[in-house]
């Protein structure tokens, strides 16, 4: 079922999406960057629930407000056009987020966050 949803941003901007249940998802991670993280390494792939006891616990934090909303039916409004971090959304349902660790150093951790749509 699916259920429309309004969020007013803080530039006053309203986003409207329509929201399925969780259930109607997957959620792949994968390690984007990693500059020397003695936990992530550049390739590491992680699911979302079933690895959050293995996942640092600051970028786990990160990433779990955007997990949620994409688990909602929601997609972010930034696009990060022409980088390496631009969002990939496609007929097919595959959307894709990044999120950085807070780590400031070079050994901080972006991570990419894969919803795919359950068939």
């Amino acid at each position: 079922m699916l259920v429309p949803q309004c969020v007013v941003l803080g530039n006053g901007d309203i986003m409207v999406y329509r929201r399925k249940t969780a259930k109607g998802y997957t959620i792949e991670l994968e390690i984007f960057e990693s500059g020397g993280c003695g936990i992530h390494k550049v390739g590491d792939k992680l699911k979302y629930p079933q690895d959050r006891g293995i996942m640092c616990p600051w970028l786990l934090d990160s990433a779990n407000s955007m997990i949620l909303v994409l688990l909602a039916g929601g997609t972010l409004p930034w696009t990060y056009e022409g980088t390496p971090y631009e969002k990939k959304i496609d007929s097919e349902g595959t959307t894709t987020e990044f999120v950085r660790c807070p780590d400031p150093t070079s050994s901080g951790v972006v991570l990419k966050i894969i919803r795919k749509t359950n068939k």
